[in-house]
Parts: C-alpha cells; sequence; structure tokens
C-alpha cells in the first residue's frame, strides 16, 4: 500500500470512502453515524491545499483510504480516517497512522491524538492496540483544544454514544 498526498479530483472519492466506512456502524445500531454526511468538498480542498490529507492507494493508485489531521495544542490531531471496508483488515489505517507519526516527528510534534467512540471495536480498542491510551477527565494532558473538539462533537449529537479523546507519544 502506498501513502500519497490527496489530489484535487480524488476529493468525491473520499466522501465515497467515507460513506462506505460508515456502513458498518449500522450494525452496531448506530445508524446515525452510517447516515452522517461526509465532509464537504471544500473542507476536504482546504485540507488538501494545506497538505493535511493523505490517502492510501490501491496498485491502479486509486485511493481506498484517507486520513486528515490538524494540530491541536502541539499534537497532531487524526481528523478523520476512513478506511473502504474492502481494503479493510489489511493494516491500511494503521499505515496512515504510522505515516502522520512520521510527518509530526519531521514538524517536531509530540504526539498524536484522536477522538473516538470506546465500544466500537473498530475505534478505541483498535487505537489502543496501535499504542494510543484514553485520555480521562483529569489527565492533564486533555488539554483545551481536545475538550473543545469533544464539545464540538457533542454538539453534532456524538455523544450519545460513549466517546474518548486518546493520545499516543511521537518517538
Amino acid at each position: 500500500m502506498r501513502i500519497r498526498a490527496a489530489a484535487p479530483a480524488e476529493l468525491p472519492l473520499l466522501q465515497d470512502i467515507e460513506r462506505a466506512a460508515g456502513e458498518p456502524f449500522r450494525s452496531l445500531g448506530m445508524a446515525a453515524i452510517a447516515d452522517d454526511d461526509p465532509l464537504p468538498l471544500d473542507v476536504l480542498e482546504a485540507y488538501r491545499r494545506e497538505g493535511r490529507a493523505w490517502v492510501a492507494v490501491d496498485t491502479a493508485d486509486r485511493p481506498v483510504a484517507y486520513l486528515l489531521a490538524d494540530t491541536v495544542d502541539g499534537s497532531a490531531h487524526i481528523e478523520q480516517v476512513s478506511v473502504h471496508p474492502d481494503a479493510a483488515r489489511r493494516g491500511v489505517g494503521r499505515e496512515l497512522i504510522e505515516h502522520l507519526a512520521a510527518a509530526a516527528r519531521e514538524q517536531g510534534l509530540t504526539a498524536l491524538t484522536l477522538t473516538t467512540f470506546t465500544e466500537v471495536p473498530w475505534n478505541a480498542p483498535y487505537y489502543t492496540r496501535l499504542g494510543f491510551r484514553p485520555l480521562s477527565e483529569s489527565d492533564p494532558e486533555l488539554t483545551e483544544g481536545l475538550r473543545a473538539i469533544s464539545r464540538a462533537e457533542a454538539a453534532h449529537g456524538l455523544s450519545v454514544w460513549p466517546r474518548v479523546c486518546m493520545r499516543r507519544e511521537v518517538c
């Protein structure tokens, strides 16, 4: 699997990947997640233009997964990582995250962070296997930026299901 920057013409494909990656949530009683609209093209374009959107591509150079990142309080924050179900369980998401970790190291960032569902097998349990740890409310590494992201997600309705902020040091 090769990872590279997303191209402008691929942004609609990223929306398709996000829709497809959302479908398994339906089987967990999370139809609202499955039905949630993907990020708009202008938002994806902003990530792409700023060099914060990467794709994992197949042998035909077609995206099968993508990752979007922000910088939040000195850490590389995974805003979105989506893997098409046809490419799932092959380490594609892990490769995207390791790509971000390398980029974060180059930028002098000390950690990767994300927010995710605690009880979805391919969310918090998966990230724990990749070396992320949950941040408790009293953890000093639960920064104001992460708290603001959690509040925004709650306002969007995501707090209906248990969520957690997670962090992994970049070595």
